[in-house]
């Protein structure tokens, strides 16, 4: 089965990482949380989870991982000025490998330079910074292009989910 790299940081929608672990882990594939240093306590944005980060992404490496979930709320947009993290999203978009983004996860794939000329959606307020990027973007539940999967809000979660699974 699978291993796949989440990353999170402070302010992370606490939907978008728990349902979409939820899937994956029922599908019998394994979630690693990704952040800036291995054991950080991280709470969600609602405040329902509390979550320690497995992996630092300055010691992740792309081979180690089927694919990448990057859950939205704030940790995002905090996450895109941390070299490694960005770093990291960078070297596993050359991979091919599927990337799952939601909300206001694009952010992140937007520093990492990964969004230009591919058919995305995402969070409204996210929008403008896609297509500045060379984004076409969408208002659709979910997207997929090639490998990228991305998604509007929490009320997209089923059909995220379901991409994503698809993928793997």
């Amino acid at each position: 089965m699978a291993n796949i790299a989440t990353i999170i940081g402070p302010g992370f929608e606490d939907s978008e990482l728990e349902h979409p672990r939820r899937a994956l882990q029922e599908a019998g594939h394994t979630v690693t949380l990704l952040g800036t240093e291995t054991g950080a306590r991280v709470s969600g944005k609602q405040g329902a989870l509390e979550e320690h980060v497995e992996v630092a992404a300055a010691r992740a490496t792309p081979d180690t991982y089927d694919a990448l979930l990057i859950p939205g709320g704030h940790a995002p947009d905090n996450l895109r000025t941390n070299a490694h993290v960005v770093d990291f999203v960078r070297a596993f978009a050359k991979t091919d490998k599927p990337i799952a983004a939601i909300c206001h996860g694009p952010q992140l794939l937007i520093e990492a330079g990964a969004t230009s000329g591919r058919t995305m959606t995402s969070f409204p307020s996210v929008r403008t910074d896609l297509e500045n990027s060379g984004a076409h973007w969408v208002d659709e539940p979910v997207v997929v292009d090639r490998n990228l999967i991305t998604s509007r809000t929490p009320d997209d979660l089923e059909p995220f989910c379901d991409a994503l699974l698809e993928q793997l």
